[in-house]
């Protein structure tokens, strides 16, 4: 993303809408995320979270600095990882993969929520949307909004460890291959830090974003087209 500001890609309306995208995925998206894990754990019977102030929405309880640079600087990030005890889980894996769904599940949501109102927005005040800077820069606010928690919702769904896809994988593993990936755990990391920064998931990451994207964009036109033509 910085290469892109600094190579001109961008104009001054591109950069302002995208650092107040980012700005609020900080701040409110990411603790969105954290707040969904520690939520489905509450349901599930695990108290964990709630007894060390995670079942919040408060950003200063979730934020993590590096995750928070990260976020500005490389255009994905993380917050601080909720404690969760599967063993107040009556089922502990399907429970942990059920707290792990709800991390990604709550991205699309909030990328959907966006897109809605996007739409919403565009319908309403078209001239002013397509015709006028700042109705650009709302526009490219938007784009990269929902952009960045589709992104965020296919990193996780990654199934290593320690992103929540591996939690969802670990419910159709049996216990030995669960400890196994556990116990290098911190190899896993290393070698998905390497790939991110080779490029080696760009092409299926970025697939899949644009796919979900799309399928989420036509999601929230429809019901808005359909009010609109109404009106």
């Amino acid at each position: 993303m910085l290469q892109q500001i600094f190579s001109g890609s961008f104009n001054f309306y591109d950069v302002v809408a995208y650092l107040v995208a980012v700005l609020l995925i900080i701040f409110l998206i990411l603790p969105f995320h954290e707040w969904a894990h520690a939520f489905v754990a509450y349901l599930l019977g695990d108290k964990e979270a709630k007894s060390r102030g995670r079942l919040t929405l408060n950003p200063i309880s979730h934020i993590d600095m590096v995750g928070a640079l990260a976020m500005i600087f490389v255009g994905f990030g993380w917050a601080k990882p909720v404690p969760i005890n599967p063993n107040n889980f009556k089922k502990p894996k399907l429970g942990m993969a059920l707290c792990a769904l709800a991390g990604p599940v709550a991205n699309l949501l909030a990328a959907y929520v966006g897109l809605v109102i996007y739409y919403i927005l565009a319908f309403a005040f078209p001239s002013f949307f397509y015709l006028n800077d700042i109705g650009l820069m709302i526009r490219s606010f938007f784009v990269f909004y929902a952009s960045c928690n589709v992104s965020l919702a296919v990193f996780n769904f990654i199934p290593i460890p320690p992103l929540d896809g591996s939690k969802i994988l670990f419910a159709f593993l049996p216990y030995k291959a669960i400890a196994f990936m556990t116990k290098y755990e911190t190899i896993f990391s290393l070698a998905l830090i390497f790939l991110i920064f080779t490029g080696g998931l760009s092409t299926v990451l970025g697939f899949a974003t644009n796919e979900i994207l799309n399928f989420l964009s036509n999601m929230a036109l429809s019901p808005v087209r359909f009010f609109a033509e109404l009106f």
